[in-house]
């Protein structure tokens, strides 16, 4: 089993998430989103969403998150002999709810604008040269470079960031109001509905948001204090992004960009 993914991607953290969770051993293939590798013609043709994670088991590809998490579950029952390999009905509800959130839109809006600005000029710059590459998909790397400008245009537009930060606050209201009663999202077991809420908890730690939407809402707080200490998170997530460690992360891309871009090497 392999997976294509990057620790910046949401969707890479929770399905890596599940896969430590369920102690499922895959082989890693790091694509860095911003340095432009989900572009590569290789990928491209794989995935021509060029969105991650991508996993993959033999010829069996699977490029949408809950299917993914899915599909491990399934593995997960087979391997212990444990009957049906489904999710209850209120951990899938929980699963589909938080990701009905767009993280992405929420997070370009919260990065300095010189530096945003800087990685989407590379990105489409990446994206003309793989078109000139390889011109049997200049079709779907024009549909991202559409993309790019469209997501360009809902950063300038007052309305699309409200409804992304509202509708952050109302799951997280939401989230506070089921802690009440449980330990976790969706019942006294960490479940794979927590899976795709932890990360989101992250992305609002790495902006440094914490204060604002997590510390002030306590039992989510008490949450975040418990989920942090899993093996799974600190494995997935706490090692790139804990202290220091997010600085040395972001460094790193953020050279790299700046050196092919002076390099004009795309």
């Amino acid at each position: 089993m392999q997976l294509y993914h990057h620790p910046y991607s949401l969707d890479s953290q929770r399905v890596r998430l599940a896969l430590e969770e369920k102690g499922i051993d895959y082989t890693s293939y790091h694509v860095n989103p911003i340095t432009g590798k989900h572009m590569d013609s290789s990928f491209f043709r794989m995935n021509p969403n060029a969105k991650l994670p991508v996993f993959r088991n033999g010829s069996h590809i699977i490029l949408d998150t809950i299917e993914i998490i899915e599909y491990l579950e399934r593995i997960a029952e087979v391997s212990s002999g444990v009957g049906d390999a489904t999710f209850g009905r209120e951990v899938l509800e929980w699963m589909r709810k938080i990701r009905e959130w767009d993280s992405k839109l929420f997070t370009l809006a919260h990065i300095p604008d010189n530096r945003r600005l800087y990685v989407s000029k590379f990105l489409r710059m990446v994206m003309i040269a793989r078109m000139a590459e390889s011109p049997d998909l200049a079709s779907a790397y024009h549909r991202k470079l559409r993309e790019a400008y469209d997501t360009e245009d809902k950063l300038k537009d007052p309305e699309a960031l409200r409804r992304s930060k509202d509708h952050l606050v109302r799951l997280l209201d939401e989230v506070e109001t089921k802690l009440e009663g449980t330990n976790y999202v969706a019942g006294n077991e960490f479940s794979m509905a927590d899976v795709m809420l932890v990360p989101v908890l992250a992305r609002l730690s790495l902006l440094d948001l914490e204060e604002e939407y997590i510390s002030s809402r306590k039992n989510l707080a008490e949450y975040w204090v418990v989920v942090r200490s899993r093996p799974s998170y600190k494995k997935v997530i706490g090692r790139y992004f804990n202290g220091w460690r997010k600085y040395a992360t972001l460094l790193k891309t953020w050279m790299f960009v700046r050196v092919r871009s002076l390099l004009r090497k795309y």
